[in-house]
């Protein structure tokens, strides 16, 4: 800009700095409208909420809701606000925030979270936080912050570039004081090194991308494949990323000298009347069987939050938690089979059936595990990667097992989406390179706080979006091929820096005594 303006050509110098001014303007308005969009696609979009009165239940817009208000949410409503059950028993899905994969119970006392869906049951909420200050408003806040961080970023190739800019003024300058002629000097930077380094990178990214998309991968930006090749941590999620989000029955435990078979056609005879997720678990492992039932059961009684009852040949059959059976129903364990209800599998979650107050099987229900979960963290290590953490909501006892049969280094249970953040970020500041890979709304801070952001491509729609990365949900291999794609395009970008340093080194060698390819044929340079 500076020479064109010398020269009098102030049609370039103009151009040049309105182009440059234009791509400065088009990345901040991309990211801002990037981040609004994001914003809006967590909103709840509850515009309007019962709210409990002494004079009955009133529909009022929610921001008017102030904390200690109480709001009613019936069946299959949306929870609006943080909040603790004042009246009511219900099970509530809380996949979306915590991962969770099976509905939990909640009775008076207990907290609810913004987001979270009431599966079964109706309660009256107090809440405990007012429209802004929920903690999926607190989620939308934490990845507002991290974008913005990570919009800062600029690619090494740029960095390079500009720091071999005042070289080349140096030796332009340098040429033209030791030969005086105007074409020579300009001619060092009409070679330069920073376009061509500028272009390497694109070219190199391109590659790699269409290469990663052959393999059902969609990589968002270059530097998110330079960051893949140089992390040393992957962090997951459990439910929908190492396991399937959908409960099978893993096994069915008889007593009492029951027939297993016979104790799972009466155990899906009931369920199939409430469809929840563990119902439907019950009935489809019936159905694979071949377990045909008839109506053999009187009427079905269902106890919001504990389970079933009804009665079959006079006698009263019930099905749910061990807290409704035990302790609600008072049921009693055969004695000859106390040490087999003892040795129970924690990884599952159990349904109790009783018949005739007599504990008659335990259905194991599982979130399965994905088959090739343990070897591609086993191959990942090969690649490289040194530690491997697995983050969950669920208990204590199904993270410990699920992480010692796919073979994580460590794991954290019983944690919020605020807590899966944290982790990574208190890990990129001990230094460490942090992959994290999820599929849920409650992953979306996490992921956004990593270096890179993976998320499964079946998953909700929020970590899509905030993911800088997205595979397919068929098989996690998808990852390992990544790792190896990110470590080839480190290399090929390593040997462009080299090639581009040494040709155009060469060029600018050649040009600032005068020489050139004409000239070395026999034509004046």
């Amino acid at each position: 800009m500076g020479i064109s303006l010398i020269r009098g050509d102030f049609t370039t110098a103009s151009s040049v700095g309105f182009l440059l001014g234009l791509g400065e303007l088009l990345e901040e308005w991309t990211r801002k409208k990037s981040v609004s969009d994001l914003a809006q696609s967590m909103s709840l979009n509850i515009d309007r909420v019962w709210l409990k009165t002494p004079q009955g239940d009133v529909l009022v817009p929610l921001s008017v809701v102030q904390p200690g208000d109480q709001v009613r949410v019936r069946l299959g409503g949306l929870i609006p606000l943080d909040g603790m059950i004042a009246e009511g028993e219900i099970m509530v899905n809380q996949a979306s925030l915590t991962g969770e994969s099976i509905p939990v119970p909640k009775r008076a006392g207990m907290t609810v979270y913004a987001g979270t869906v009431v599966e079964e049951g109706e309660c009256v909420i107090q809440t405990t936080s007012q429209s802004g200050d929920s903690r999926y408003d607190k989620i939308v806040a934490m990845i507002e912050r991290s974008e913005s961080l990570k919009s800062a970023a600029e690619s090494r190739a740029a960095n390079l570039a500009d720091r071999l800019v005042p070289y080349t003024l140096a030796g332009s300058l340098l040429t033209y004081l030791f030969t005086r002629t105007v074409s020579r000097a300009l001619s060092v930077l009409m070679v330069d090194f920073s376009c061509a380094l500028k272009l390497a990178m694109p070219l190199a990214v391109l590659s790699a991308m269409r290469e990663a998309s052959g393999f059902h991968v969609t990589v968002k930006g270059g530097k998110y494949l330079e960051k893949t090749a140089q992390a040393d941590t992957v962090v997951f999620d459990k439910t929908g990323t190492l396991t399937h989000a959908c409960p099978v029955v893993a096994k069915v435990v008889p007593f009492g000298g029951r027939n297993e078979d016979d104790m799972l056609r009466l155990a899906a005879c009931l369920e199939e009347h409430f469809p929840h997720s563990m119902a439907n678990a019950v009935v489809q492992a019936a159905r694979e069987r071949g377990l045909s039932h008839e109506e053999m059961h009187s009427e079905v009684e269902y106890i919001v939050a504990h389970g079933i009852a009804s009665a079959v040949n006079g006698h009263r059959v019930i099905i749910g938690s061990a807290h409704f059976v035990f302790e609600d129903e008072h049921c009693t364990i055969p004695e000859e089979d106390r040490d087999r209800y003892d040795s129970l599998p924690d990884q599952y979650s159990h349904l109790y059936l009783a018949v005739g107050g007599v504990l008659s099987a335990v259905v194991c229900i599982s979130d399965p595990l994905r088959p090739e979960a343990g070897a591609v963290i086993r191959r990942l290590r090969e690649l490289g990667i040194q530690r491997t953490v697995m983050l969950t909501g669920d208990s204590e006892r199904t993270a410990a097992a699920i992480a010692g049969e796919v073979g994580v280094d460590e794991y954290h249970a019983e944690i919020l989406p605020a807590d899966k953040a944290g982790f990574v970020e208190t890990e990129r500041k001990k230094g460490h390179t942090v992959i994290m890979i999820g599929d849920g709304i409650n992953d979306s801070p996490a992921l956004s706080k990593a270096d890179v952001g993976i998320a499964i491509s079946d998953g909700a729609a929020i970590a899509r979006e905030v993911a800088d990365i997205t595979i397919a949900a068929d098989n996690l291999f998808e990852l390992v091929n990544l790792r190896r794609i990110a470590a080839r395009l480190t290399w090929r970008i390593h040997a462009n820096y080299r090639f581009v340093i040494g040709f155009n080194g060469t060029l600018i060698a050649l040009g600032a005594p005068g020489y050139s390819v004409s000239g070395h044929l026999g034509h004046p340079a």
